[in-house]
């Protein structure tokens, strides 16, 4: 029988949370899928992996970014259907039925990402950060036009009329506004759900959000009127601070004044930090 679906999965040297993403799938599989893990050139062991699951593909890309693995990932099987999830995602526990449900809804159907910790409380000022604004998949989709590669439904026949992804940019942003260029729809599907580990220090904090700055320029073009729109950009990030202050003080998940306290120093070094970022991009085209 052939499968309906290729789940994909893009891996970096992130062994024991691919296991973890793997423990969530593994009891979910049935004759309707195929499973895939791309790895990415790591130098990690992943014998530990491959003795768990003696089944599992891996398939190895040389060449670096996930959106390149999740090329080989598309390339490497043959499903109408392309499920993406993340090495570093855990699949709530109906995650493959629920995606065979609502994968008919739309073209692309991107579903909710919810952030957990991997530490004991209080949270850090990252963790605390991302607690409040990281993954928010219902306004990348409904207001900002596309949806994060960690939790994504869609079809080959989609993929391909589309084109690969692109590495060097913010690919499942550039990706999913090529496909609904085309004509594609794009939904949310809220029941689709997978957790996130939230960033537990301000190092892993900037790196993510120095890689998304970087992709962002490239999706936002370096001619001089581009460069313009981004310098202006990054001069509005001191509001921003102000605005979404009421947004971390209001937040349900956040416990006591230790993390909200935390939240808020965390909001305003980073989007500081940002306007730096692209306030040199957009003088000097590059970080």
């Amino acid at each position: 029988m052939m499968a309906q679906a290729a789940i994909i999965i893009p891996h970096f040297n992130d062994v024991t949370r691919l296991m973890r993403c793997l423990e969530t799938l593994s009891p979910q599989l049935d004759a309707r899928c195929e499973l895939l893990v791309v790895d990415n050139g790591s130098t990690d062991d992943l014998g530990p992996v491959r003795a768990a699951y003696p089944d599992l593909r891996i398939v190895t890309e040389t060449k670096k970014g996930a959106a390149e693995a999740r090329n080989r990932g598309v390339a490497e099987t043959t499903a109408e259907r392309l499920f993406f999830i993340d090495s570093d995602c855990v699949a709530d526990p109906d995650w493959i039925a629920t995606a065979f449900a609502v994968a008919g809804q739309g073209d692309l159907v991107g579903g909710h990402v919810f952030v957990f910790e991997e530490t004991p409380p209080p949270r850090s000022g990252a963790e605390a950060f991302e607690t409040v604004f990281a993954f928010d998949f219902r306004r990348y989709i409904e207001e900002k036009g596309f949806s994060g590669t960690g939790n994504l439904l869609t079809r080959r026949d989609v993929y391909e009329a589309t084109g690969p992804f692109i590495a060097g940019l913010s690919e499942d942003l550039d990706w999913c506004r090529r496909a609904t260029a085309k004509g594609y729809s794009l939904v949310y599907a809220e029941r689709l759900r997978v957790g996130h580990p939230s960033r537990q220090d301000w190092a892993a904090l900037s790196r993510k959000w120095r890689r998304l700055t970087e992709e962002g320029f490239g999706v936002n073009g370096a001619s001089l009127p581009a460069r313009l729109r981004w310098g202006a950009k990054a001069l509005l990030m001191p509001v921003s601070i102000l605005a979404h202050l009421p947004k971390v003080l209001r937040h349900p998940e956040l416990n006591g004044a230790t993390e909200r306290r935390r939240a808020v120093g965390t909001l305003a070094r980073l989007r500081l930090a940002r306007m730096g970022w692209m306030l040199r991009q957009a003088i000097f085209g590059r970080l």
